[in-house]
């Protein structure tokens, strides 16, 4: 795997295509409006729901990362599997995911959604977590990407795709209780905690453990995903969703939010993932607490929820460029090794969070 394609060049899919570069990828980034900027790679403008256009573009390519709003990627799925190359994506949709599950049965190359932050990262160490017990019985995953100053009632700013919030608010959860797997609503189980002094709310929303319920489900009784947030926030956005009924306007909602609470420099992303179990008997917890700030990447300043979202798909294709993991079927989070990850030129980022 050598070229590589990069669909959607906002923040994000620019981080990842310039860290793409410098590890060694012949990159091309497509977008459907030229870059304001100079890159170290080729762009191209490319109308990505124009299919044969599309076909076109991925005809060269070895691996193709689609950084586009979640309803786009399984159209670039379909093209990369009749392609036959590899495709990665930053998605939590869930039935996006389910639809690649199906394509990778027959792919030729490998099928490797939810390779972002949540899901994603947060898997990986999730996963690794849990392989540290003989018997785990619960493990949770939280990540909030925050402002480091909030201001308002809702303490936040929109550095992610509106829609992308949007859909993770609204739809249901998967989780596992009691051992079986259940949906429940998002923006519901309401807890309190705490990293570094800073005070947190959590509660669920949708898609965060990719396959982990179904990985799990017959060894690990209770698990969830979670998002942080500053206190306060969900009944505001329970308000905002439910009894002005913005959830029935989808598109409009995401305007609105963005609008109100438009992107930041200075943000943080927490990770908090904890498991508990037994180890030669004995009952133990096990935790993995960061806080990521903004870092400077290529001589620019890049948000944190930016570069930890990037690092995290560049790092998994490092890895299946070096032969770490499989290059055909589909690739679930929870199977790739934490300490490998930490190993590659770009997840090794992660190690520079805070406790």
């Amino acid at each position: 795997m050598k070229a590589i394609a990069v669909l959607g060049l906002g923040k994000v899919g620019t981080l990842a295509a310039e860290l793409l570069n410098a590890c060694g990828f012949e990159v091309t980034g497509y977008d459907a409006a030229a870059h304001p900027r100079d890159l170290p790679f080729r762009v191209q403008c490319i109308d990505v729901a124009d299919y044969d256009a599309l076909a076109r573009a991925l005809a060269s390519a070895d691996g193709v990362l689609s950084c586009l709003p979640y309803h786009l990627n399984t159209g670039v799925a379909k093209a990369a599997h009749t392609a036959g190359i590899h495709y990665f994506d930053l998605t939590e949709d869930v039935p996006t995911t389910k639809a690649i599950i199906e394509l990778s049965k027959t792919s030729k190359g490998l099928m490797a959604p939810q390779c972002g932050l949540a899901p994603g990262f947060v898997g990986i160490v999730g996963a690794s977590l849990i392989s540290q017990f003989d018997d785990c019985r619960s493990c949770k995953m939280r990540v909030g990407a925050l402002p480091q100053h909030p201001t308002g009632l809702m303490g936040y700013s929109f550095n992610w795709s509106p829609e992308g919030v949007v859909n993770e608010y609204l739809n249901d959860c998967e989780v596992i209780e009691d051992g079986q797997i259940k949906w429940v609503s998002a923006m519901e189980w309401l807890e309190k905690l705490f990293i570094g002094g800073t005070e947190l709310e959590a509660f669920t929303t949708s898609g965060g453990l990719g396959t982990m319920c179904e990985t799990y489900k017959d060894s690990v009784p209770n698990m969830d995903y979670k998002t942080m947030r500053y206190p306060g926030h969900v009944k505001l956005m329970n308000f905002f969703f439910h009894e002005l009924l913005m959830r029935e306007r989808h598109e409009e909602a995401g305007q609105i939010l963005v609008n109100a609470k438009p992107p930041v420099d200075d943000d943080v992303v927490y990770v908090h993932v904890s498991a508990e179990g037994k180890i030669s008997g004995r009952l133990f917890r096990r935790e993995f607490v960061r806080a990521y700030y903004p870092i400077k990447i290529a001589g620019l300043e890049r948000t944190a929820i930016a570069w930890t979202t990037a690092s995290s798909v560049v790092a998994v294709i490092e890895m299946v460029r070096d032969g770490l993991l499989p290059r055909q079927g589909f690739l679930k989070q929870e199977d790739i090794p934490l300490e490998g990850f930490l190993r590659t030129r770009t997840g090794a980022s992660y190690n520079a969070g805070q406790v």
